[in-house]
């Protein structure tokens, strides 16, 4: 049985904070919706201190900001947003188009059309996060959608240049300055000068995550997302150190990031409590990671892997790096989770800026339905059908007349009664089913 050595806050205290977001998030996309660009001006000036008139950056402003960044610092985005283009036309190569003759005059299939507009969300108001536009942007050009907009907040009250330089390289159509909700808002609501996108995509903080919620519907989103999650899973192959690196790593986030260990071994699971101790008295991030440990950090131990999978599989978390004697057991059994780490050459960080999978991926339980952002998120499955001789006409609308009648849709019986009489030489009186 699982014994917990550690534990977070409770689902209480967690609840009263999220509805407090919950209402901040509802009235300002209200006044967004009433007043546009007045309402995202007013709303900059409030959370980010940024005031202007417009927050598109123009091409100046862009090649500025790209003249910061060192020569080194350009190959470096542009190492990554290649390992993230190549993996991600890998996967639209996957997806193909089908046309299938189901039966004789019968043609069914599917088209994969890409969205018209997407908008990807980059956070940088604590920390530049310029992986996230190589995960959206790119992935999005790569499905072929058409129009693509950026929007970041401002960072120590200016355009973020590696951000900037990233959104740019990764070939956004229209780069905005712009963050939290009112970013959000604009993008999906639109406003006198933004026109609104068809989808959201990209991770954020609480209120950005709250907005995408309140939101979806009036425009797609790539999942639900809350707080940065990771998991290991480890035994005696590997040490304390690595453990707790790999678990602050993730938790310096924020204050409010959940990092589990998940162990067969007692003496790992104390050994590794003890390190993390140590490296808060030498992390730089410490304040939030150390915040984010205290509050949502969790070490479990389990008498088995079997134990650990139910329990993995039980917590679906976005992150989850495996270091155990045999990673490829949890390859093949685990079901929920964002994205696995396989062995001790690999970690999260790999993951979120430069192997090349996407780091926008789900949390709060949302892996045990879904996975994380990828080329068929900016994609839409659309079906066709075509019928191409009369006897086939007639055949299936016998069938359908039936049916329709059996659920009492006279209107509809008579859509294929119609073309029974039509294409089937068959007398079939109006409001009948077919014989």
């Amino acid at each position: 049985m699982a014994k917990f050595l550690k534990n977070g806050r409770d689902a209480e205290q967690i609840a009263k904070q999220d509805q407090a977001v919950r209402n901040i998030v509802e009235a300002t996309l209200a006044d967004i919706e009433k007043h546009g660009d007045t309402a995202i001006r007013e709303l900059s000036i409030k959370f980010d201190k940024w005031d202007r008139d417009d927050y598109q950056l123009s091409d100046k402003e862009i090649q500025d900001c790209m003249d910061q960044l060192t020569d080194k610092n350009l190959t470096d985005i542009e190492f990554a947003q290649t390992q993230v283009r190549n993996f991600a036309q890998a996967q639209r190569a996957s997806i193909t188009d089908i046309e299938v003759e189901t039966m004789p005059g019968v043609i069914l299939g599917h088209k994969n059309v890409p969205i018209q507009a997407a908008g990807c969300y980059v956070p940088g108001g604590k920390y530049p996060l310029l992986a996230s536009a190589h995960m959206s942007v790119i992935t999005a050009k790569v499905a072929g959608v058409s129009r693509i907009i950026t929007c970041a907040p401002p960072y120590n009250g200016a355009p973020a240049p590696a951000i900037v330089a990233a959104q740019y390289m990764a070939g956004a159509d229209e780069i905005y300055c712009l963050g939290g909700i009112q970013a959000i808002g604009a993008m999906a609501i639109g406003t006198e000068t933004i026109a609104p996108v068809d989808m959201l995509v990209g991770p954020g903080n609480a209120f950005v995550a709250e907005a995408k919620r309140q939101l979806f519907g009036r425009v797609g989103i790539d999942l639900f997302a809350g707080p940065t999650e990771t998991l290991i899973i480890a035994d005696e192959s590997v040490d304390a150190e690595i453990c707790a690196t790999d678990l602050l790593g993730q938790a310096e986030h924020g204050i409010n990031t959940p990092a589990v260990l998940l162990t067969t071994s007692e003496k790992l699971a104390r050994e590794t409590m003890a390190e993390i101790e140590r490296l808060l008295k030498i992390l730089p991030t410490a304040e939030a990671a150390g915040q984010s440990w205290r509050d949502y950090g969790q070490v479990i131990v389990c008498e088995s892997d079997e134990e650990m999978l139910i329990e993995a599989n039980r917590l679906a978390s976005e992150h989850v790096q495996v270091m155990t004697h045999d990673p490829d057991y949890f390859l093949e059994n685990m079901v929920n989770y964002g994205a696995l780490f396989l062995g001790q050459r690999t970690n999260v960080a790999y993951g979120d800026k430069v192997i090349g999978t996407n780091h926008t991926l789900p949390t709060n339980k949302a892996a045990r339905y879904t996975g994380g952002l990828w080329v068929g998120k900016f994609l839409k499955t659309c079906t066709y059908q075509k019928v191409t001789t009369d006897e086939a006409s007639a055949m299936i609308g016998e069938y359908c007349s039936r049916l329709c009648m059996l659920e009492g849709f006279v209107g509809h019986a008579e859509q294929a009664n119609i073309r029974v009489r039509r294409f089937g030489g068959k007398n079939i009186p109006y409001g009948k089913a077919a014989e």
